[in-house]
């Protein structure tokens, strides 16, 4: 297992890389507000001639992200790329591609009912009845103070229907109105345990991240900056690539809300995952 080392700023590894590939929930955006310092640490980046680039779990399609960036007054034009579950969900919806090539037209939708933007431009029907579906869809949990158990029943009865679960992203937890929440992840694992079939798109499938850097020019030294171990720190390690674990993101229930990180509580986190970030840092910040 490789040595984790707390940094305090990324200032201090950052002329060590040429490309860094942020998440998006639980570093750059809490599901309320883009977080304190990354204007800044986005700024400085840019001014570096360093390349940026956004790989998302989230149900959020691209334009979606870049209204809540520009929102909250960060230049979009400063980045490379972005990448997210829902626009890749639904662009394999558009064409049928694969697994989804065969389920159907019509969704009950789990949840919180107001994100259908997968959906935009395609021919597909929302029921009210679950009955009347082919597919469940599922963006994220209706309220964060949400439980499994308010959705169990809905899941045991689809999967007597034999109906497939789709969401975009498999986190299992989100940052939902600054508050950490259960994430459609983890509806989709219970699912799976109840005998239903789950369709999911995201991180840490290693095709997402190349096909986020496919295109761009000299992209060097490559870092992932992310909050979650299975899935950006998985991403890095399978990659073959460094990264740094955002503390008070995702895990910060296990590795505390201290400005200098535990370095033994995320050895401790990274152990159960097989996998560990080159860097610990609280918060993304310059």
């Amino acid at each position: 297992m490789k040595m984790i080392k707390p940094i305090v700023n990324l200032s201090k590894i950052a002329g060590d890389y040429d490309t860094f590939v942020f998440g998006f929930n639980g570093v750059l955006y809490d599901g309320k507000n883009i977080l304190p310092d990354v204007e800044k640490c986005l700024k400085t980046l840019a001014s570096m001639k360093k390349k940026i680039v956004i790989v998302s779990n989230s149900h959020l399609r691209i334009g979606e992200i870049v209204g809540i960036l520009k929102n909250n007054n960060i230049d979009v034009n400063m980045l490379s790329n972005i990448v997210t579950s829902g626009e890749i969900l639904h662009y394999k919806l558009k064409y049928a591609q694969n697994e989804y090539e065969a389920i159907g037209t019509k969704y009950y939708h789990l949840g919180n009912k107001t994100h259908k933007s997968v959906f935009y431009g395609l021919d597909f029907e929302e029921v009210n009845k679950i009955e009347d579906a082919h597919f469940v869809y599922m963006s994220e949990v209706s309220s964060a103070s949400d439980s499994l158990d308010v959705y169990k029943p809905v899941l045991e009865q689809a999967v007597s229907l034999g109906l497939p679960f789709v969401c975009a992203g498999n986190d299992t937890s989100c940052f939902i109105d600054s508050k950490l929440a259960l994430s459609s992840g983890a509806i989709a694992e219970n699912y799976a345990i109840l005998g239903g079939r789950i369709l999911t798109i995201g991180k840490p499938d290693v095709r997402i991240m190349q096909y986020a850097l496919e295109g761009l020019d000299q992209v060097g030294n490559i870092l992932i900056v992310g909050d979650n171990v299975a899935t950006d720190i998985k991403s890095a390690s399978l990659l073959k690539l460094d990264s740094v674990l955002i503390s008070k993101g995702r895990h910060v229930n296990f590795l505390g809300e201290g400005y200098i990180p535990d370095v033994a509580k995320t050895r401790e986190l990274s152990n159960n995952y097989d996998v560990s970030p080159n860097y610990v840092i609280s918060a993304l910040r310059w």
